[in-house]
């Protein structure tokens, strides 16, 4: 589990793809504590890490994993989110993020409004119920506030502070680029609740529906 903190802008170093799978090495700067095993949110993807070395460490994505997600199209040089995997002791600042992508969505448009950048972003359909007004999202494995949900058009606003920018690849996005996302377990959740006829245990925790 993971919180959307992004702790380090990280570096693909190597890829090598075969048939069967896609091993990527990728380098950072401060993510010393890293063992063998460890999970590592990789652009918002929850990836095992091995062979690790002083500043570096190897990930091997499924083609599962290709399939659904922007590291596809990832290239060795290009920079990558970072997050290890959340302590019981840690601060929950973001939100609850399992690192199990929902899909893709396509960068539309980018503004600035004073020191910040407001992004729209596409997105599949099929995840739309789960966006509303004020909620959360992670794209790219950064938990960002939902500014606001067309669901006509399928897009979401984004607006992304200083902080943000600084500290994830959400800035080095343009127009037409893919972004990971994934939305908001506990939405997900009460719509799994809701769906197999569980309502009563909503209803049970003070909830109406």
């Amino acid at each position: 589990m993971f919180t959307g903190l992004i702790e380090e802008k990280g570096r693909m170093e190597e890829i090598r793809s075969s048939e069967e799978d896609t091993e990527m090495k990728i380098t950072h700067m401060t993510l010393d504590d890293i063992k063998e095993g460890d999970s590592i949110a990789v652009n918002g993807a929850c990836l095992t890490a091995y062979d690790i070395s002083p500043g570096s460490f190897k990930v091997t994505m499924i083609n599962e994993t290709k399939r659904i997600t922007s590291l596809d199209g990832i290239q060795a040089g290009d920079a990558v989110n970072l997050e290890r995997a959340v302590r019981l002791s840690d601060r929950l600042g973001g939100h609850l993020v399992s690192g199990h992508v929902d899909g893709t969505g396509e960068v539309t448009s980018l503004t600035h409004d004073g020191n910040a950048l407001v992004m729209k972003v596409e997105c599949p359909k099929r995840l739309m119920k789960y966006m509303t007004d004020q909620g959360s999202v992670t794209i790219d494995g950064t938990s960002l506030t939902l500014f606001e949900v067309d669901r006509g058009s399928s897009v979401i606003t984004l607006n992304l502070i200083p902080e943000t920018l600084e500290r994830t690849i959400l800035s080095d996005k343009v127009i037409g680029d893919k972004v990971n996302i994934e939305a908001d377990q506990i939405v997900k959740y009460v719509e799994h609740l809701l769906k197999n006829g569980d309502a009563d245990l909503l209803k049970a925790g003070g909830l109406n529906v």
